[in-house]
């Protein structure tokens, strides 16, 4: 327990080194009364972090404060719906249950946007949403904004609604335009945004947030970045360990550099796995790809580098390694030695230049605020407040565009860029056949293995794709090894087998590697004592020693020499067979002339007597034989 609580004490102290030393900024929006007459004018609204705040927008609505459960923290039994069919902004009470239940609680009554009254007099605060836990998983499917008011405007606006609810006098109802037009700061045709994040992928729900907003929102950052539109800069929260801790376990395991930068372990277990000092080499390798990629004009790399090494180099996977980083960061193109040159050496009793600038980042400066917690995304200098999801922050960075300055991306939804235009998208390609399995999508390429011509191949898309099944021969001998000399081709693709890479005879190896095999060398062939072994590529020629024959499936050498006596029985044999030949075919030539006669004989005596059937002992006229003297 006491190495425990000494854990805790570390960790404690590592989170609250910033965050004691800075400020938290309320990021607002206005929210403007239009009727009643008598209580019209400007208030001030804290935007809650989640749901999507319109920012650069405005929404005009009518204001419902309900009769029962208004706290909210219960499901309302029925839509809200205005008289003048204006959009219902639902007002409710502060406390009893989480903000953003409140939230889900009204979007499911039908209400367009929320406002919170507080129930004491204090200060605006940012309402932020609970952390991820059994029943939370309302938390995003909340679409719609919420905002925090102060109590005495809060009481205003309840007295107002609950009049018209009750039908005292003129029934007018109470219609609020809410405003985020000037929520975000657009001075210019460039935003400038940036995103604190981390390389951890073990954190939970946060950490699949991060995740997924980098999935769906890489095809926009790109595009505005190609376009010189924007300039996106990556950041990563580091803490420090106290100096009496530097020499503990704990503050080894977290931190590099001798202390001067730490992380928290990601398993929160400093026994096993991985450690926090981990997962700070690889948010500083993150931070080097970023600042190689803008050197070479390729800034927006960084965004394909922390989604395939998401996808590659997974703690879950137990790859989070040094060695699958560097291979990603081959992959995209990118120089390694530069990205290393940059990330210097970790276990060096001295600061780092990347990670120092990274810690003075964290603490705000003018209008923004210290960043404190993961995700954070700040935009034009301020923080943005709402849910981390691709459409929603692509519509708050385009509220940061000067009016009339916004690229296409901001005025349509469609969009396309073909990252696989440059590098392959650091997908694999076959040279030979131009196969590749880079495949272009609105939110970015993807790495995944092909189907050719019917036929499919199968790999992880980003090093190696095979092809398999029927035909997969035709396709660059389906990947395996295959050579030609003269007239004679090998090949390790058959077409019998539906996946791998097999030698053929004669050869050896991994099937997408094959030697010629040394049938001599190896005694494989011709081995009898007489035989005489010629090695040849795919194949060997065997011969024997004097006057035998080889006989090659036997792998024997057989005499090749007869006696006279032999030579004379085999000529009596021959003359034999010779004379039993020719006895048959004169018996044949006799049988078929016989025949043949008898044939003609038979046609003949259906047309005209015969003097065997008619006249058989009548001699010739007289006349006749004269005629013939």
């Amino acid at each position: 327990m006491a190495w425990l609580a000494g854990v805790v004490a570390v960790v404690v102290q590592l989170l609250l080194i910033v965050a004691v030393q800075g400020r938290f900024v309320v990021e607002k929006s206005s929210v403007r009364v239009l009727a009643p007459e008598h209580i019209r004018g400007h208030h001030d609204a804290a935007i809650g972090n989640f749901g999507v705040p319109d920012y650069g927008g405005t929404l005009t609505g009518v204001v419902i404060y309900p009769e029962k459960k208004a706290t909210g923290c219960a499901e309302f039994d029925t839509k809200f719906k205005s008289k003048s069919r204006r959009p219902v902004i639902l007002l409710l009470d502060r406390g009893e249950c989480y903000f953003a239940l409140k939230a889900w609680n009204a979007q499911r009554a039908g209400a367009a946007a929320l406002l919170i009254a507080d129930t004491v007099d204090e200060q605006l605060l940012t309402m932020d949403s609970p952390e991820a836990s059994p029943g939370t998983e309302y938390i995003d499917k909340i679409n719609i904004p919420s905002a925090l008011v102060n109590r005495a405007f809060g009481e205003s606006l309840k007295r107002m609604a609950e009049k018209v609810a009750a039908g005292d006098g003129a029934g007018e109802e109470v219609i609020v335009k809410l405003d985020w037009r000037e929520s975000m700061p657009h001075p210019d045709e460039r935003v400038e945004y940036e995103l604190w994040t981390n390389s951890n992928d073990e954190c939970g729900p946060r950490c699949d947030e991060q995740m997924e907003f980098v999935r769906g929102f890489r095809g926009h950052a790109q595009l505005l970045e190609r376009g010189g539109y924007a300039r996106f800069t990556p950041h990563y929260i580091t803490w420090y360990c106290p100096e009496a801790f530097r020499l503990t376990q704990q503050c080894k395991s977290q931190c590099i550099n001798h202390g001067r930068y730490c992380a928290p372990d990601p398993e929160q277990d400093f026994g096993s796995g991985y450690d926090g000092k981990d997962v700070v080499v690889e948010n500083l390798r993150q931070l080097c790809v970023h600042r190689v990629a803008n050197e070479s004009g390729h800034a927006w790399l960084w965004w394909d580098y922390v989604m395939d090494y998401k996808i590659r180099c997974s703690m879950k996977e137990k790859k989070y390694t040094k060695t699958c980083a560097e291979d990603v960061v081959t992959a995209l193109g990118l120089d390694l030695k530069k990205v290393m040159d940059c990330m210097g050496d970790p276990d060096a009793d001295a600061e780092n230049a990347v990670l120092s600038k990274e810690q003075e980042d964290q603490i705000g400066s003018g209008s923004r605020g210290d960043v404190t917690i993961l995700p954070t995304l700040v935009i034009n200098n301020v923080q943005y407040r709402g849910k981390l999801e691709r459409t929603a922050v692509l519509k708050a960075v385009c509220a940061g565009f000067k009016e009339g300055t916004e690229p296409r991306v901001c005025l349509s939804p469609d969009i396309e860029t073909n990252q696989c235009l440059h590098r392959n998208g650091g997908c694999w390609r076959d040279e030979a056949t131009n196969v590749t399995a880079c495949r272009d999508t609105y939110r970015g390429r993807v790495c995944e293995c092909p189907v050719v011509n019917g036929v499919r191949y199968e790999g992880d898309g980003y090093t190696d794709c095979q092809a398999v099944g029927p035909g997969r021969c035709a396709m660059n001998n389906g990947g395996c090894w295959s050579e030609t000399r003269g007239q004679q081709t090998f090949s390790a693709c058959s077409e019998t087998a539906l996946t791998g890479c097999r030698c053929p005879s004669g050869f050896h190896g991994d099937g997408h590697n094959c030697e010629d095999l040394d049938e001599c060398r190896e005694k494989l062939a011709c081995t009898c004592p007489d035989c005489q072994c010629t090695n040849t590529w795919g194949n060997y020629e065997c011969k024997c020693k004097g006057n035998q024959l080889y006989i090659r499936g036997e792998d024997v050498c057989i005499a090749n020499s007869m006696s006279r006596l032999g030579w004379l029985i085999t000529l009596v044999a021959v003359a034999c067979v010779a004379g039993i030949g020719l006895a048959g075919y004169v018996f044949y030539k006799y049988r078929l002339r016989s025949y043949m006669d008898s044939e003609i004989m038979s046609i003949m005596s259906q047309y005209m007597p015969l003097d065997s059937q008619n006249n058989e002992n009548q001699p010739l006229r007289q006349h006749d034989s004269e005629a013939l003297r």
